[in-house]
């Protein structure tokens, strides 16, 4: 839907790759749906997945045995977006670096993207 030739919608570090790969075989999914929704001390939340059909109507990714699958409302808000998965003393998890949010919460949880009647509105550094 909002596609460019040859760009990916999204784009996966080789850590996230690994991971998506390790839980479609573990989950016998055909990949990861990944999108957003209402909520949130910020607005929207990121959403994930497990696919077991793949919906005619996702943009599909795939990378390195990794196939992640954005539903088509959150094609708009993905876009451009860096998945990575970081592991750490304290968590693990996947991480979105996004260039459409203009602010996050203090958890990074939750997330905020430009008001479509506020042009003004750029994005912030977190």
């Amino acid at each position: 839907m909002f596609a460019i030739p040859g760009k990916q919608a999204v784009s996966l570090t080789p850590a996230a790759a690994a991971e998506v790969a390790r839980l479609m075989h573990q989950e016998r999914a055909q990949g990861l749906r990944i999108g957003v929704k209402k909520g949130g001390c910020a607005g929207m939340e990121y959403t994930m997945d497990y696919v077991a059909e793949l919906d005619p109507m996702d943009e599909i990714v795939e990378q390195d045995g990794a196939r992640v699958a954005i539903a088509p409302m959150a094609q708009m808000f993905l876009f451009g977006t860096e998945i990575d998965y970081e592991v750490s003393l304290l968590e693990s998890g996947f991480k979105f670096r996004n260039p459409n949010v203009v602010d996050a919460c203090g958890c990074g949880e939750s997330i905020k993207f430009r008001d479509a009647d506020d042009p003004q509105e750029g994005p912030t550094t977190a």
